[in-house]
């Protein structure tokens, strides 16, 4: 490769920072990892490359995407890109909010992404797309355009159609491409990334024969599907010159039908096209497959779709695979898979992964547990959080960090009360702060739920929530934890604790009492009622049971495949019209409905239990109230929770009064307000942040983005 002198000043540079600094304090076979890399004309620092990710954010919240970007720049990430953003009106994809550059007025909020990300000797890229037939264009009220004519494909399924593109909107697309690049060169961006992955943006459009049904030259054979692709990726290089990179994002495979992308024909697209791009950035087919939780996809799950595909072009390749393990990370490069390791759910668990590897913290790692709540945030319209890092998307907002906290205030002793996720974040982030911490717990082991919920199929990475904090809370000396300890008001008002938090945790309801049925049921007492916690007690069931999933997250479809597995029969009943339908926003209820099916499960969809007898349930139609019997002796409740907060109420304002050692009392996490565990750490993080600061009602906990009023 022949570098400038600027690039090869810059590589010294590296090198001798990395020499100084001496960054590999417990294990060289790292370093390839850190070793800069040249893309284009531009050269990242290392190997660690952030490809792009949604946040919630977007045009609405361009100061909390920008400060979050920051944060990993400053914990060493090589690359960092923005999310997709929106290049030109035509082409939009509300109701979800992402990044804009439809005109030059944009350029400010973008740039404002380029210049933190590049605080840190950062490379900071800029993913450009055009949604085609992805975008229903609600907004603007355009008439969507497309490969070939055809319904909008959305996840809201939009009564809308997109007409074909003729050669004059082809035309005009690559003008607006080109328009776009050179928004982005003057918003400061060194990478520009043309999307065309997750069946989502234009290039991919006309790629795959599903979605192209062209007879004409951008149509049929592969050289004439990738001609619109070759076509924008030279209107952009031109336009930017030898000033930025380029990049194309592609889906190494499509999941579909005879049509769809194959694995194979992106190879033969890669061969064609091999030094087209300065990178080829590769990612597995649909965002759910890419982006598939723990509980269905593995770590370097892509490893047998990219293997090979490098020995096919002479420009740098980066994939993806929910990497958190740095052994997996070498591994990938050495094995001559990978040029760059792309993150993005791990580089919003821990921004600081690449320090941490660099400085030998292995053991300090936040690793992702692949819950996908982070995309929950993008699929609904709302910032995002992160179970394990709930400063994410915080940075900005409230003027949180993953690893700085603020210096303790002027109190002194914390008594924490509960050893969930909730309790231990909490425990965590005040022992940080230099607050002495006592953690008491009645149970013989530490973690609360996520002690017994990790132990449920497909749920193991979830124990990183526990084994995380609990692995930091013992390497602080201003930590006490007691436990198999059971606290009672009289040992609370006798200690001399000036804070008192309670993080007590929840219990499932027996009572059917959830969204549908807002009462009591009326039950038998013969019958066997059980709930979650029972089934996490290893409780035993005989014979059939129903599942009544009035929750409709994971909890059930997990309970139903361990029930199988130890030989029940179960029959899962659900007021929705799919099974755990809020698992849509974490992208895997398809695979949790297709594990049942495989499984053998009975699912009876769109109606609830209105009555439970001896040895039957009455179900109700959802919509005809029509009720229809199902014999049963055992029925699994996972309706709802209660929080487990009866010791909290207890106290009275004068008995606080009058125990003038007492500062405060106040219960976080699902003893408040029952929820998914990233609420929980997010609590926890937040009562020791705001521990010993004064509140100001009539001001609010956190900045955002005001719009200006124009006359």
């Amino acid at each position: 490769m022949n570098l400038s002198n600027l690039q090869k000043q810059f590589i010294k540079k590296i090198t001798n920072m990395n020499t100084n600094n001496k960054i590999f304090k417990t294990d060289n076979k790292y370093q390839v990892l850190f070793e800069p890399i040249k893309i284009g004309p531009v050269i990242a620092k290392n190997r660690f490359y952030q490809v792009p990710h949604c946040n919630g954010g977007g045009y609405r919240d361009p100061s909390a995407a920008a400060e979050m970007r920051n944060i990993k720049s400053e914990g060493g990430w090589g690359v960092v890109f923005t999310e997709q953003v929106e290049m030109h009106h035509t082409s939009e994809i509300t109701p979800y909010i992402e990044l804009r550059l439809w005109d030059d007025r944009d350029i400010k909020i973008v740039s404002k992404m380029a210049d933190k990300i590049h605080e840190y000797d950062t490379l900071a890229g800029i993913e450009l797309t055009y949604p085609g037939i992805n975008g229903p264009n609600l907004y603007t009220k355009e008439v969507p355009m497309a490969a070939t004519a055809g319904p909008i494909l959305t996840f809201t399924s939009d009564p809308v159609n997109a007409r074909e593109m003729d050669k004059e909107d082809i035309r005009n697309l690559r003008k607006w491409f080109r328009q776009a690049a050179r928004r982005s060169k003057i918003a400061g961006f060194d990478i520009i990334c043309l999307y065309g992955a997750h069946g989502f943006g234009a290039i991919q459009h006309f790629l795959s024969r599903s979605t192209n049904h062209r007879i004409d030259e951008y149509g049929g054979s592969l050289e004439n599907r990738s001609r619109l692709m070759k076509e924008l990726t030279e209107e952009v290089m031109d336009e930017v010159g030898d000033t930025m990179a380029v990049s194309i994002r592609l889906s190494l495979q499509e999941l579909g039908d005879q049509y769809s992308l194959t694995n194979n024909e992106i190879r033969d697209c890669i061969e064609m096209h091999s030094s087209l791009p300065d990178l080829w950035d590769l990612a597995q087919g649909a965002w759910e497959d890419c982006s598939g939780t723990s509980r269905f996809v593995e770590e370097g799950a892509q490893q047998d779709l990219i293997q090979g595909i490098k020995s096919l072009t002479d420009k740098p390749v980066v994939g993806v695979g929910r990497f958190t393990s740095p052994d997996l990370m070498v591994k990938q490069i050495k094995s001559g898979n990978l040029d760059f390791i792309g993150a993005a759910r791990p580089s919003i668990a821990d921004p600081f992964l690449p320090n941490k590897i660099r400085d030998g913290k292995i053991d300090d790692i936040r690793e992702c547990i692949g819950c996908n709540i982070c995309v929950t945030g993008d699929m609904t319209m709302s910032i995002s959080r992160c179970t394990q890092n709930p400063s994410f998307m915080e940075e900005w907002r409230k003027g949180w960090h993953p690893e700085n906290f603020q210096i303790k205030g002027e109190s002194k002793s914390i008594l924490i009360i509960g050893s969930g996720p909730a309790g231990l974040e909490a425990t965590r982030c005040l022992s940080k702060r230099g607050y002495d911490v006592t953690l008491a717990e009645k149970d013989a082991q530490i973690g609360g739920r996520v002690s017994k919920e990790r132990l449920l199929p497909g749920l193991s990475a979830w124990g990183r929530v526990v084994d995380y904090r609990e692995g930091q809370i013992n390497k602080l000396k201003n930590v006490n934890i007691y436990l198999e300890s059971e606290i009672t008001k009289k040992d609370i008002l006798e200690f001399d604790f000036e804070h008192i938090c309670f993080a007590t945790g929840s219990k499932w309801r027996n009572d059917g009492v959830g969204r549908i049925n807002l009462h009591p049921l009326e039950i038998d007492s013969s019958m066997n009622i059980y709930t979650p916690d029972d089934i996490m007690s290893d409780k035993k069931i005989d014979g059939k049971v129903v599942i009544f999933d009035d929750d409709h997250y994971y909890m059930a479809s997990v309970l139903a495949e361990k029930l199988v597995k130890e030989g029940n029969e179960v029959v899962f009943v659900t007021p929705a019209s799919i099974v755990s339908e809020w698992s849509l926003n974490t992208l895997d209820q398809p695979f949790i409905q297709k594990r049942l099916i495989e499984l053998g499960v009975q699912i009876i969809c769109n109606k609830s239990i209105s009555k439970v007898g001896r040895d039957t349930v009455d179900l109700s139609c959802k919509y005809t109230g029509k009720i229809s019997s199902l014999e049963t002796g055992n029925i699994l409740f996972v309706t709802s929770r209660q929080p487990l907060n009866e010791l909290y109420k207890s106290f009275t304002q004068d008995e606080i009064t009058r125990h003038k050692h007492i500062k405060s009392i106040d219960i976080i996490g699902d003893a408040n307000a029952p929820a998914p565990i990233a609420w929980a750490t997010y609590a926890g993080y937040n009562y020791a942040f705001n521990l010993d600061k004064a509140v100001d009602d009539n001001t609010l906990p956190f900045k955002r983005e005001i719009t200006e009023i124009i006359n």
